[in-house]
C-alpha cells in the first residue's frame, strides 16, 4: 500500500470529509494514532505502529503532519502523503513524548481544543496520560471512531483491491484443499496456504491462520501445530488474506474421512447461522439484525452456549494483531449497515467440551437490496 494506490484527489475528499467530522466535534486538531487512520488519509504502510507515531491534523489551513521514528523516514517520504515530517530518535536513544512536547508546543496545541484517538493496541498507557498531561483542558474528546466510521463504507478504488483479495483467497481455499492430506501437520498444510496467498500477489496477513484438527477442532482461534492429520478428523481453517492492506477474511470447514453425523450435524448449523446472517444483510438494517437471524438458528439446534464470538464484524486495511473495524454483527451494535460496507460474516458453533467446532467465514459488500458475498470458493464441507 502506498500513496500511489489511490488518485490524489481519493486522498483529497478523505481529508475534507474528517475536517468536516472535526469541525462538526467543535476541533481544532485530531491526534491520529491507529495506523489503518493514518494508512486512509496519507497511504503509509511504515511500521511506525511499533513504536510511538502520530498523524497530527488541522481543521483548516496546512496539510497533516505526521510524527513518528526516524527509521521510517525514507518510507515515509517514498510512500505517504503528508505535509511536514518530523522524526524522532535515530542512533541514540530519544524519549519519543519529549520531542512530541515540543512539536505539540510549536504548533500551539496546548491553547487548542484537540480530539485524540485512544486506539486498544497502538497507544501505550503511559504515552495516552502523558498526552493528557501535556494537553490538559485543551484534549476535549477523544473520538477514537471519527475516521474509522468515515471509511466504513468502501469506494470504488477501495473495492477493486477487496475484490483482488477475494479471487487470492478463492486461490488459497484451493491450496488447503490440495494440502488436506492424512500424515500432513496443520503447519504443512498452513505452509501452502501462505504460498498460495504471496504467490498470487497479496501481502502478509496481519493476524496468524487459526487451524485446528483432531481433538483440537474445539478451538476457536487454534494456531497450527506439528500435528498430523488422521483418518476421522474433524478441523477448521480461518485466515485474513490482504491485498495492498485491503482484507477479506474465510473460513472452510474439513473432515479427512467420513465425517460423523454430530460433525455433520455442527457444519449444517454453522452454514445455516451463516445463510441466515447474510440473507438478513442489506442497506438499512440494523447491525444486530443478521447476528439475531445467525443466533436463532443456533439456539433453535440447542446450540446457543456455543457461540463463543460475534457473528461479524467489518473488515478494514489490516494491521498487526487485527483487521476489524468497530461496526460488529452483535447484540447492542450502533451501528446500522449501509451499501458499501464490507462485513465478515463468521456465526460460531464450537464445543469444547465435545472437542468439535464448526464455522464458515466469508465476506459480503452490502447492497441497497441485500449482499453479495465476494469470496467464489465453495462453502461446502471439504471431505477428504
Amino acid at each position: 500500500m502506498s500513496k500511489s494506490d489511490f488518485p490524489p484527489e481519493e486522498f483529497d475528499d478523505r481529508l475534507v470529509r474528517v475536517r468536516q467530522a472535526m469541525a462538526n466535534a467543535g476541533l481544532d486538531w485530531l491526534l491520529l494514532f491507529h495506523p489503518v487512520s493514518i494508512h486512509w488519509l496519507t497511504g503509509s504502510d511504515a511500521k511506525g505502529y511499533q513504536a510511538f507515531q502520530c498523524l497530527l491534523v488541522p481543521a483548516a489551513g496546512v496539510a497533516p503532519i505526521m510524527f513518528t521514528r526516524l527509521s521510517e523516514q525514507a518510507e515515509i517520504l517514498d510512500d505517504a502523503l503528508t505535509g511536514e515530517l518530523v522524526c524522532w530518535g535515530g542512533p541514540e536513544p530519544e524519549d519519543p513524548l519529549a520531542a512530541f512536547a515540543i512539536l505539540a508546543r510549536r504548533l500551539g496545541l496546548p491553547a487548542a481544543r484537540v480530539g485524540m484517538e485512544v486506539p486498544a493496541f497502538y497507544l501505550h498507557p503511559h504515552h495516552y496520560l502523558a498526552i493528557k498531561a501535556l494537553l490538559g483542558d485543551a484534549l476535549v474528546a477523544e473520538p477514537s471512531s471519527l475516521v474509522h466510521d468515515l471509511k466504513l463504507r468502501k469506494s470504488a478504488r477501495e473495492l477493486v483491491l477487496i475484490r483482488k483479495a477475494a479471487a487470492i483467497a478463492d486461490l488459497t481455499v484451493e491450496a488447503l484443499v490440495g494440502a488436506l492430506r492424512p500424515g500432513h501437520s496443520e503447519l504443512e498444510v498452513t505452509a501452502a496456504i501462505y504460498q498460495a496467498l504471496l504467490a498470487a500477489g497479496g501481502g502478509q496477513p496481519v493476524t496468524p491462520v487459526n487451524l485446528v484438527s483432531g481433538p483440537r477442532a474445539g478451538f476457536s482461534h487454534g494456531a497450527p501445530t506439528e500435528r498430523r492429520l488422521e483418518p476421522g478428523d474433524f478441523g477448521n481453517a480461518e485466515y485474513c488474506v490482504p491485498y495492498r492492506r485491503y482484507s477479506v477474511s474465510i473460513g472452510r470447514q474439513f473432515a479427512i474421512g467420513r465425517p460423523s453425523a454430530r460433525m455433520l450435524q455442527l457444519y449444517d448449523v454453522a452454514r445455516r447461522a451463516s445463510d441466515a446472517a447474510i440473507a438478513a444483510i442489506r442497506a438499512g438494517v440494523p447491525a444486530t439484525v443478521p447476528h439475531e437471524a445467525a443466533k436463532r438458528v443456533i439456539a433453535e439446534a440447542g446450540l446457543d452456549h456455543a457461540r463463543v464470538h460475534i457473528s461479524g464484524y467489518g473488515v478494514a486495511p489490516g494491521f498487526p494483531p487485527a483487521s476489524g473495524e468497530p461496526i460488529h454483527l452483535f447484540g447492542g451494535s450502533p451501528y446500522r449497515l449501509e451499501a458499501g460496507m464490507v462485513l465478515s460474516v463468521c456465526p460460531p458453533v464450537f464445543l469444547g467440551e465435545e472437542r468439535l467446532g464448526a464455522r464458515l467465514v466469508d465476506n459480503v459488500l452490502v447492497t441497497e437490496t441485500g449482499a453479495e458475498r465476494l469470496c467464489r470458493a465453495s462453502r461446502d464441507l471439504i471431505v477428504v
